[in-house]
């Protein structure tokens, strides 16, 4: 079957879905709502069998609500202008800085090299650069920044080995670890990975409240490094040891590396004080709201500040370490601000339109009444508040193996906010562990970017992703859902 026929087979279903959906009504809701859930079965089914790009189908809401008369364009346009797509799209601009300047890089390396070079702990060293660095970047930018390195270490390690220790179990732990520390590492802050930002942004629309950026790392840092602990302990003490020792060819590679690279550039340091001072700022917000009324600060405030400031900051005049495809500005004799605009076509522009997409669904069928009735029908299943959240953690982990983690975040978190108020349950304990959950996919490729992209290596074999990835979800699972359930009330002051 070519690539054609699918797509079209994915268009059909969606349709199909649609008219479905709206003649069998199986809520029995009214006209008007059962048109909004014929548009969101569309939406999901095309989102899912990825029918055409998920920023396109995103603005479906745009054309389809005024068309139907569920939502003049006037309403639906302001969802995709959410104060949230600003907080990632500061994020985003964050990120191209760091990468822009190689900041990135040589942090990994530095924490690569500080590790140790025997096979587990250079592994080690992979799942904490890896981990580190998501918290900040994106996950498909962090683990595309990793991955060429891992593949020079293998060969490194290919070329010197002398016998002892497995090599093949080292290649694949070692890519293995790359993706799903960047899945892990995205949990940890709320700007780390799509789905966190999502759920924050839903949450603060339907019940006016802010997750604020310290609350946040209060639940989810402790759990990204368990989990990350418990990632390093599975695959190479338990699944997959490669009993390699250290090797001076991998520290001299390591070292050549960071060699290269030279002294940290006046760009680099200043993009590190902005990213220092970025984070700082989300950390100590609610202090410095506290202690005067002159001006208040939000998280999405705090980004866009900061990426207006890479944008004003020059990057310096300094010419011995400058990354080899940023040339020198003649007009100025430097190299202009640390971000240019141009430097902004490598953003994911698209993950913006698909939180806007999302937010304007999630308001439509709240709207609709469709999301409180879900609720209510499943209320009758939660009598143990505990199981209740144990079950939400399985449900929203698997099925992020075959659905984009963003779509079934904002499909499914009006959906848990219904069930958590008609079960008269604070809706963060239900929604966090679900969004959490939808971040640790690690079964299939197709499951988050990184898993595809590490696949690609050849190192790994189906069979394999999905044993390790297996695991990893079941010790997920467990984490998650002790982790919410005990320490969310205390560290979140859920009532």
């Amino acid at each position: 079957m070519t690539k054609q026929q699918r797509k079209l087979i994915a268009l059909a279903s969606g349709i199909a879905i649609s008219l479905l959906l709206y003649f069998i009504n199986p809520f029995g809701v009214g006209d008007r709502a059962s048109i909004v859930l014929a548009i969101a079965g569309l939406m999901i089914t095309w989102w899912v069998t990825e029918a055409m790009p998920m920023p396109v189908v995103a603005l479906l809401p745009l054309m389809l609500f005024p068309l139907f008369k569920i939502a003049r364009l006037e309403e639906t346009a302001p969802s995709y202008a959410n104060p949230v797509i600003f907080l990632f799209m500061g994020g985003f601009m964050l990120g191209l800085a760091i990468e822009k300047w190689n900041l990135h890089r040589r942090i990994a390396l530095t924490i690569v090299r500080l590790t140790g070079t025997s096979g587990d702990k250079i592994v080690l060293g992979f799942i904490m650069a890896t981990g580190l660095l998501s918290m900040w970047l994106s996950n498909t930018a962090t683990t595309m920044m990793m991955f060429p390195i891992a593949l020079s270490v293998i060969h490194v390690m290919k070329d010197n080995h002398q016998g002892e220790g497995n090599i093949a179990n080292f290649s694949l732990t070692i890519m293995l670890a790359i993706a799903y520390a960047a899945n892990i590492g995205g949990i940890a802050t709320k700007i780390g990975t799509p789905p966190n930002v999502a759920y924050t942004g839903i949450i603060r629309d339907r019940y006016n409240y802010e997750v604020d950026f310290v609350n946040w790392m209060l639940i989810c840092t402790p759990l990204a490094i368990m989990l990350l602990a418990f990632l390093y302990l599975t695959m190479v003490k338990w699944l997959y040891p490669n009993r390699i020792k250290s090797n001076p060819a991998t520290k001299q590679l390591l070292q050549n590396e960071l060699a290269q690279l030279g002294p940290l550039s006046t760009a680099e340091k200043r993009v590190l004080v902005i990213f220092i001072a970025t984070a700082f700022l989300w950390i100590t917000r609610g202090i410095i709201n506290d202690i005067q009324n002159v001006f208040k600060l939000d998280d999405t405030i705090i980004a866009i500040m900061c990426a207006i400031a890479l944008f004003i900051c020059p990057a310096g005049t300094t010419k011995g370490n400058c990354p080899p495809m940023i040339k020198e500005d003649e007009d100025s004799g430097g190299f202009g601000a640390l971000l240019e605009w141009s430097d902004t076509s490598k953003m994911a522009w698209g993950i913006l339109l698909l939180f806007g997409g999302g937010i304007a669904l999630a308001g439509a069928l709240e709207n609709a009444g469709l999301m409180q009735q879900m609720g209510k029908w499943l209320a009758q299943f939660s009598g143990n508040g505990f199981l209740l959240v144990l079950v939400i953690t399985i449900i929203s982990l698997f099925i992020s193996e075959v659905m984009s983690n963003v779509a079934q975040v904002i499909v499914f978190t009006p959906v848990v906010s219904s069930l958590a108020d008609a079960a008269g349950i604070n809706p963060l304990l239900l929604g966090i562990p679900m969004t959490l959950a939808a971040s640790c996919a690690g079964m299939l490729p197709m499951g988050t970017p990184p898993n595809a992209i590490v696949f690609s290596s050849g190192y790994i074999k189906l069979k394999q992703m999905v044993k390790a990835g297996f695991v990893m979800n079941i010790i997920a699972v467990i984490l998650i859902t002790l982790f919410c359930w005990f320490l969310l009330p205390l560290l979140m002051k859920i009532q």
